[in-house]
C-alpha cells in the first residue's frame, strides 16, 4: 500500500478492511474469533479492540507465511480451550484434550466484500460433504498472482493448491483460484500444521500445504466455487482498494434502492455499511452518508451533503450541508451551506438556514436560525427566531460558556450574546445589540446609542471624490435664492439640525425612544 497505515486498516464503506472480515466471521456465531497480528502490531491491535473487543489477539513471530499465522492462532485457541477445560475440573485419570474441536474457519483480512452468507454456505458444504478441508474458490479471467486449484478429473476433489510462483506451465493456465478462505477440521489442521516447512520459492510456510497433507491421509478435500469473483477479491494496492470500495458502494446503493429508497444519482451517492435508511427517503446527487447515520421516512438529503453519525427525522430536508453527531427533528430544514458540528439538536419543524454553524446547541421545536449566524454552547427554546448575523460569544479564551434563549423570543439582526447570558421567554432584542446581561421575559434588550448624522462630512473630509460629487448633486437646492442657499450651506457645514429635525428630536424622551432598527411597536427589521 506504500503507507504508514497497515493494509487491513485502510477503510472502505466506513470500516477498515479487517472490520469487514470480523463482521463476516461474527455472522457465523463462532465460539471464538482470533486475529493474527504482525506488521504494525499495535495499530492493528488497537483497531481490533474497538471493532471486536471479544476477539483474541495473536502475535505471529518472524516466521512468514499464512501457515505460520494459522499455527500461532491455533496454538492460542488450543491453550484457551485447555485452560477452560482444566478450570471446569477433571475426574480422576481424565486428561485435558488437544484443544478446540470441530470446524475452524480461516478468513483473510484483506477480502472486504466477503460476507457472512457466503461463509455460511461454505460451512454448510463442509458439514454436508463430511470434508476435512473445504476451500472457497472462484474463476477469474486473469489468474496472475493467485494460487491455482488443481482438481481430480473424475471426482472434482481438490488435489492441491499451487502458488503462482511454484506453478508449472500447465498449472498457470488454470483459471480457478484460491480465495484464502477455508474450513478445516480442527484435528486435521493441527496435524497438518505440525509438518509444515518453508521449502518453496517464497521461503514461507504455506497454509495450502495442509491440503496436500489431508490428501495424503486419504481425507476429503473439496471446494465451493463462488460465482461472484468480487466476493473473494483481495486488496494489494490502493488501486484495488478504490475498485472494491466503489463495488461495495454500488451494492449498498442498489440494496437500498430495492428497499424503497430513491437514489437520484447512484454514481455520486456514497453510503457506508452501517447507515440505516427508511422507505421513501430521497438521496440527491453528491450525497455521502457515513458512520451510523440514520434517515427516517420521507426525508430528503442533498444535493452536495455529507452526514456522519447524524440522525434525520421523518420528512426533514437537508441541503448542501456538512454535519456530524447531530440530530435533525421531524419536518425540520437545514441548509443550504450549513455546518452542523457535534452536539447539535434541531427540534421538530425547526430551521437552520444558509451559512449557519452550530455546535453543542439545542434548538427547540419550530425555532429558526435562518442565516449568517453561529450558535454554539446554547439552548434555544421553542418557536424562537434568531436574527441574521447573530453570534453566541461562548469562549472567553479559557472556558466555554452557555447562552440560553427562551421560547417565543425574537432577537434582532447583528446581535452578540456574550455568554453566560439568558434571554427570557417572549423577550426581544434590538438590532445591533451586544447582550451582556440577562434580558427578562417579555423585555426589550437594547445596547446601541442613538444615531447622530454629521451633515456635510463627505464634502469637507473627502472633497473631490465621486461620493462628494454625488452628495453635492443630491443636495443642490432647487429654486432657492442666493441668500437662502448660503444659509443652508452654513447650517450643513456646522452640522446643526434643521428645524423639522430639531422638533422631531424633542418629540420623544430619550428613555422612551424605540431602539435603533425597531419601529414604535418594538419590531426589529
Amino acid at each position: 500500500m506504500k503507507s504508514a497505515l497497515p493494509k487491513i486498516l485502510h477503510p472502505l464503506g466506513g470500516k477498515p478492511m479487517v472490520g469487514h472480515a470480523l463482521a463476516a466471521a461474527r455472522e457465523l456465531e463462532p465460539g471464538q474469533v482470533a486475529v493474527v497480528v504482525r506488521h504494525e502490531r499495535d495499530l492493528v491491535a488497537e483497531a481490533v479492540g474497538r471493532l471486536d473487543p471479544a476477539a483474541i489477539l495473536v502475535d505471529q513471530d518472524d516466521i512468514p507465511g499464512t501457515g505460520r499465522a494459522v499455527q500461532c492462532a491455533l496454538a492460542a485457541l488450543d491453550s484457551k480451550a485447555q485452560a477452560a477445560s482444566a478450570a471446569a475440573g477433571l475426574a480422576d485419570g481424565e486428561v485435558v484434550g488437544d484443544g478446540i474441536e470441530g470446524p475452524v474457519v480461516v478468513v483473510a483480512g484483506d477480502v472486504p466484500l466477503l460476507d457472512g452468507a457466503t461463509l455460511g454456505q461454505l460451512l454448510t458444504a463442509h458439514h454436508a460433504d463430511g470434508n476435512a478441508v473445504t476451500v472457497l474458490t472462484t474463476e477469474v479471467a486473469d489468474a496472475t498472482g493467485y494460487g491455482r486449484i488443481v482438481r481430480e478429473k473424475d471426482t472434482g476433489d481438490v488435489l492441491e493448491i499451487v502458488e503462482h510462483k511454484d506453478a508449472s506451465a500447465d498449472q498457470l493456465g488454470i483459471r480457478e483460484i484460491n480465495s484464502s478462505v477455508y474450513v478445516f477440521d480442527a484435528a486435521t489442521l493441527r496435524s497438518g500444521l505440525s509438518g509444515l516447512d518453508s521449502k518453496n520459492a517464497q521461503g514461507e510456510v504455506y497454509l495450502t500445504d495442509v491440503v496436500a497433507f489431508a490428501r495424503s491421509e486419504g481425507l476429503h478435500v473439496r471446494a465451493l466455487l463462488a460465482d461472484d469473483p468480487m466476493l473473494v477479491e483481495g486488496v494489494n494496492d490502493r488501486v484495488a482498494l478504490s475498485v472494491l470500495a466503489r463495488e461495495m458502494n454500488r451494492r449498498i446503493v442498489e440494496e437500498w434502492q430495492r428497499a424503497g429508497v430513491t437514489v437520484q444519482d447512484p454514481a455520486t451517492t456514497w453510503i457506508d455499511v452501517d447507515v440505516e435508511l427508511a422507505p421513501d427517503v430521497t438521496l440527491l446527487p453528491n450525497t455521502q452518508l457515513q458512520g451510523a447515520t440514520v434517515v427516517a421516512t420521507g426525508a430528503t438529503i442533498g444535493p452536495d451533503t455529507t452526514l456522519t453519525d447524524v440522525e434525520v427525522g421523518p420528512g426533514a430536508t437537508v441541503i448542501r450541508t456538512h454535519g456530524s453527531l447531530a440530530v435533525i427533528g421531524e419536518g425540520a430544514s437545514v441548509g443550504p451551506f450549513a455546518y452542523l458540528r457535534p452536539g447539535t439538536s434541531l427540534g421538530r419543524k425547526g430551521k437552520i438556514g444558509t451559512f449557519v454553524e452550530t455546535k453543542n446547541a439545542e434548538i427547540g421545536e419550530g425555532s429558526k436560525v435562518p442565516h449568517l449566524s453561529y450558535v454554539g454552547d446554547a439552548v434555544i427554546g421553542e418557536h424562537t427566531n434568531i436574527g441574521a448575523a447573530s453570534v453566541t460569544v461562548n469562549y472567553d479564551g479559557v472556558h466555554k460558556h452557555r447562552t440560553v434563549i427562551g421560547s417565543h423570543a425574537r432577537t434582532g439582526a447583528d446581535n452578540m450574546f456574550v455568554a453566560p447570558v439568558t434571554v427570557g421567554d417572549g423577550a426581544y432584542t434590538a438590532a445591533g445589540s451586544v447582550i451582556r446581561r440577562d434580558v427578562p421575559a417579555g423585555a426589550l434588550g437594547v445596547t446601541a446609542g442613538q444615531q447622530r448624522n454629521i451633515e456635510g462630512w463627505v464634502g469637507r473630509r473627502r472633497p473631490g471624490t465621486a461620493a462628494a460629487d454625488a452628495a453635492a448633486s443630491a443636495n443642490a437646492p432647487s429654486g432657492l435664492g442666493d441668500q437662502a442657499q448660503r444659509q443652508l450651506a452654513q447650517q450643513n457645514a456646522a452640522g446643526a439640525p434643521t428645524a423639522p429635525q430639531a422638533a422631531a428630536s424633542q418629540a420623544v424622551p430619550a428613555d422612551q425612544a424605540p431602539a435603533p432598527g425597531a419601529d414604535e411597536e418594538g419590531k426589529s427589521h
